[in-house]
């Protein structure tokens, strides 16, 4: 009698039993996943909570107010979230070697003083040495700043040809007596200067000017700046001679306000065109103190927009002024790249115009509705941290912020 051997599966019907088994397991890991990561969004432990209102709350009008615990408003950043994680990634990791060459009391080191249009310069000299950036290992730093002050230079009456003098000898002593520039020539190394003075006693140095991170006052095309090295330093003038302004829309019963000297073609037009206009209050010269105590200052409170034109360079403290006292700030310059302009987003709290706009400057201004002033001016309020000094720095002051800027491009440095 012949055994009978049992059916064996086919070769096809092992694949598709396999290949069923590897669907079912899929889907089991889908499911899986999915009920997981629906119960992390429903976690309490990511729920937003409602912010705390602080001192900076607008009371009138108050638009609806996105931010974190670390009081970084959705509103006013380009990249909330990244910059978030940038900060504090660069509060971790962020050193600066300082070069201790130069004597203190001649050329090096210090800034004059801490005030006036120049305070930012020193400030940030200042503040850098408070600072927990500071190493003293130049293996361990990101970045090597170049501790000269054209500003101290011109206390002591030095011209600009003798100040680039000056500036090279000193450079060119860094690259003979230390590896670090010749590494990168000099792409890592930065050095900090306010206003044209800096600016015009390093314009002899090329290597300088084209390879190192300059942060300076005055951002324009016509002093070689380069929006994607070098950082715009925001030109404040401190101490500020009243308390912020903010939260006060309707105290701000006059329409625009400027008073300056007519050290540029921009602000010619600006006082020939408007300075006899009811609603736009444009003064030909500075407001003298004879007239009152702290006149000038005073404006700033009772103003929806401050015009900002450009002086003897692009930069205005202007700027700051307006920002601190709860002014809208009208930037009026054909290329202006204003301070942190690729963190802050500067259309949600100023008005940025050409400067053939003047002749309409009164009606694009008239045209703004309330409600978007007061968002102009609620967003105003949220910034003023960013453009105030501090001593010690505090986070998310200027000292900060011009920190982020370098910290930012210390990473498209190739070495």
């Amino acid at each position: 009698m012949l055994a009978v051997k049992p059916p064996q599966p086919s070769s096809s019907a092992a694949v598709c039993s396999l290949q069923a088994s590897l669907l079912t397991l899929a889907i089991l890991t889908l499911v899986s996943f999915t009920y997981l990561s629906l119960k992390s969004l429903h976690s309490p432990s990511l729920q937003t909570s409602t912010p705390t209102p602080t001192a900076h709350t607008v009371q009138v009008s108050q638009p609806q107010v996105r931010s974190d615990d670390d009081g970084v408003d959705d509103d006013v950043y380009h990249l909330p979230k990244m910059f978030k994680l940038n900060y504090e990634e660069m509060e971790r990791r962020f050193k600066v070697y300082i070069y201790p060459d130069g004597d203190p009391n001649t050329y090096y080191q210090t800034p004059r003083k801490l005030t006036g249009k120049y305070a930012s310069e020193g400030y940030f000299f200042q503040n850098l040495r408070e600072s927990k950036f500071v190493t003293d290992d130049p293996d361990q730093a990101d970045l090597f700043f170049i501790p000269i002050s054209c500003h101290k230079m011109r206390g002591k009456g030095i011209s600009y040809e003798n100040m680039t003098v000056i500036v090279q000898n000193y450079v060119e002593s860094l690259l003979s007596k230390y590896p670090y520039w010749n590494r990168t020539l000099g792409a890592d190394h930065f050095f900090v200067t306010c206003h044209d003075v800096g600016v015009r006693a390093t314009e002899g140095l090329p290597f300088l000017v084209k390879n190192s991170i300059r942060v300076v006052c005055s951002p324009s095309y016509d002093v070689g700046f380069i929006p994607h090295k070098d950082v715009a330093l925001p030109q404040v003038l401190q101490p500020f001679a009243l308390p912020a302004g903010g939260n006060d829309v309707e105290n701000r019963t006059t329409l625009g306000f400027w008073a300056g000297h007519r050290n540029s073609k921009i602000r010619v037009i600006l006082a020939r065109v408007w300075e006899n206009d009811t609603e736009l209050d444009i003064s030909n010269n500075r407001i003298n103190r004879a007239t009152g105590h702290l006149v000038y200052q005073k404006r700033f409170y009772r103003t929806k927009f401050c015009i900002c034109p450009g002086g003897s360079q692009v930069n205005s403290a202007r700027i700051a002024d307006s920002i601190h006292y709860g002014c809208i700030p009208v930037i009026l310059s054909n290329y202006y790249d204003l301070p942190f302009n690729d963190i802050l987003n500067w259309h949600k709290f100023s008005v940025i115009l050409k400067e053939k706009d003047v002749y309409q400057l009164k009606q694009i201004l008239k045209n703004k509705t309330q409600e978007e002033f007061v968002e102009l001016h609620h967003n105003l309020v949220k910034v003023q941290k960013h453009f105030h000094w501090n001593s010690p720095p505090i986070k998310h002051d200027a000292f900060h912020m011009v920190m982020y800027e370098l910290w930012l491009r210390h990473h498209v440095i190739k070495y």
